[in-house]
């Protein structure tokens, strides 16, 4: 048991001997700096249950603890909080023995335990990941690794938007207007070739509605009545109809996009272990419909339209087929986390890394899934997340004016090193190395930026602030990583063996009282699907281990029993930095 488990069991006992009641829990929190203590007891919170003077209460409680337990050498009650005194014993106990464990904090999956899919990224192959993207893969990725460190078993998924009116007009342009070109004639990745004809349907598209609207049309008809979204729209149902040669180009485009998409996603340090394709899920899902249908979770109108009524749950009317028999994005979606139990059935549950626009989409579909019956659906999370907004403004894909990911990461390169060059600590360094070196540092920036902050918030996205290397950023703690490295180069004695008797500086205590947090905020995350907590808690460690630093001599201490504590300890802090950032994707610099 940790000291939380260890206090909380000992305050539920104190509560039942002294006041003969049950409490249900016990809240703790940080001592406060002005007041002697180790950890606080919110005696607050307990006045639900435990009728009386707050500070009484507290005084009684911290008799009964310090009676009662060895590690409490101390109390004092102030205003309704009673802070703790813990002895140096049990924190140099918990030290030695977190130190022999390189995973601390972390939990080994339970084989035989339900998994859980994760689902990111999944782009349009019409076009190239973007600013956006890179949020959406950097929450995928990360909660997804948190959550094994947790306990969980996790499978990462994507589904490709491979069909569809969009798909076509990147075709329809190519085929016009692309003369052959190719990614090996043109030396543009797969996907940036296709997204740039994407933009020129949309140019063309913009002539026509112009010319339809100069001859008497009204916006709204020449916009319906263009050309080249008839041709494109045509298209579409010939590829629904299995036309050999719309076919044959289709898999050739998005046979360029998939290899551009896997560039990108090795450059971002991102990875799948199943990939779904709407072309092979679009049609999922109907004969659940059918289901539903017979059972009355469904109705049908009129028209021969299918729907779910979920007035009664606070939402409204939701289509599930259209009067034709065709499927809607809705019908896909549960067939397809239908399929994905069926392809892994020891599933029990999975976790949609999707924006916030999509918020009621997926209210409406875990509630059908529920309707449906099936157990796993009350375990569907949606990883609702914000924008991520630039200092110029929005982006848009159709018009060419979106933040293409390929070039924000090496203009984050790019950055770290003009300011690494800057700093001229390099000296000794290859080239290679250097190019390694910057990459780490950029790539790193970025991801930091953007997972320190809460999912649900929107993001302006600054590059230049992200890589500064002072403040909350990723280089300030890889930085803070390598210095650590350069202590432990130049320790030239063993330091493997316990301390077990050393009288432990503030400082010391400090860092080792946060060490401590570390499983929590790991759980934390898990069931918060928010990365931002690891982020922000590796931060808060370096910024303690950086005070230790100024305030305590390491390598020059008084004693050698002090000498190797002290490093055993920025050991340990290194490999939380080094494990919590790889929980976020991000490397870790032997040196800076």
């Amino acid at each position: 048991m940790n000291l939380q488990e260890t206090l909380c069991e000992s305050v539920k006992k104190a509560v039942k001997s002294i006041y003969n009641v049950a409490i249900s829990s016990v809240e703790f929190q940080a001592t406060r700096k002005e007041f002697p203590g180790d950890i606080t007891i919110v005696v607050f919170s307990m006045l639900r249950e435990v009728k009386g003077n707050p500070t009484q209460i507290g005084e009684q409680i911290g008799q009964f603890l310090k009676d009662n337990l060895d590690v409490v050498t101390g109390y004092n009650v102030v205003k309704g909080f009673l802070n703790v005194e813990i002895n140096e014993a049990y924190y140099l106990n918990f030290f030695n023995n977190m130190a022999q464990k390189h995973n601390f904090g972390f939990v080994t999956p339970n084989e035989e335990a339900k998994a859980i899919m994760v689902e990111y990224s999944s782009p349009n192959t019409n076009k190239p990941l973007h600013l956006g993207h890179i949020r959406n893969n950097l929450l995928g990725y990360s909660v997804s690794e948190i959550l094994k460190a947790s306990g969980k078993k996790v499978y990462k998924t994507q589904i490709i938007n491979d069909r569809g009116i969009h798909i076509c007009k990147s075709m329809l342009a190519w085929e016009r207007f692309g003369n052959g070109e190719t990614p090996e004639s043109s030396g543009l990745k797969g996907d940036k070739l296709v997204g740039n004809y994407y933009v020129k349907f949309d140019k063309e598209y913009k002539k026509e509605i112009e010319v339809l609207i100069n001859q008497g049309k009204t916006e709204t008809k020449a916009k319906q009545e263009a050309p080249i979204l008839i041709e494109a729209q045509n298209m579409l149902l010939k590829w629904e109809a299995g036309d050999e040669a719309v076919v044959a180009l289709w898999n050739k485009m998005n046979g360029w996009v998939y290899s551009g998409f896997e560039t990108t996603y090795q450059n971002l340090g991102v990875d799948f272990d199943k990939l779904y394709y709407e072309s092979e899920t679009y049609l999922l899902g109907k004969e659940f419909v059918a289901e539903g249908l017979k059972t009355g979770i469904f109705y049908k109108k009129e028209d021969g339209s299918v729907w779910c009524d979920l007035t009664d749950e606070g939402l409204d009317e939701k289509i599930v087929l259209r009067a034709d028999g065709t499927a809607v994005y809705m019908t896909q979606d549960i067939g397809t986390a239908i399929q994905r139990v069926k392809d892994y059935p020891d599933v029990g549950g999975m976790v949609y890394t999707v924006g916030n626009e999509q918020d009621y989409h997926f209210q409406v579909l875990f509630l059908i899934l529920k309707k449906l019956g099936f157990d796993w659906a009350k375990n569907l999370f949606h990883l609702s997340y914000g924008m991520v907004d630039l200092p110029s403004g929005k982006m848009k894909s159709r018009e060419g004016t979106v933040v293409d990911a390929d070039d924000l990461m090496q203009d984050m390169t790019d950055t770290a090193e003009e300011i690494s060059n800057e700093l001229g600590k390099l000296d000794g360094y290859s080239e290679n190395d250097k190019q390694d070196l910057y990459k780490t540092i950029g790539l790193g920036a970025l991801k930091y930026y953007i997972l320190k902050v809460d999912p649900k918030k929107r993001i302006l996205f600054d590059p230049k602030e992200s890589v500064d290397f002072q403040g909350n950023t990723g280089p300030f703690i890889q930085y803070t990583y390598a210095r650590i490295q350069a202590i432990l180069r130049k320790a030239d004695f063993k330091y493997s063996e316990p301390i077990t008797t050393i009288s432990l500086h503030e400082k010391e205590r400090d860092l080792i009282k946060h060490i401590e947090l570390f499983p929590e905020v790991i759980q934390n995350a898990a069931t918060n699907h928010s990365p931002a907590l690891i982020a922000n808690y590796i931060y808060d460690l370096v910024k303690g281990f950086n005070s230790f630093y100024q305030n305590v001599s390491i390598l020059g201490a008084d004693s050698e029993n002090e000498k190797v504590f002290r490093v055993q300890l920025s050991q340990s802090v290194a490999r939380i930095i080094k494990n919590g950032f790889g929980l976020l994707g991000i490397r870790v610099p032997e040196r800076m």
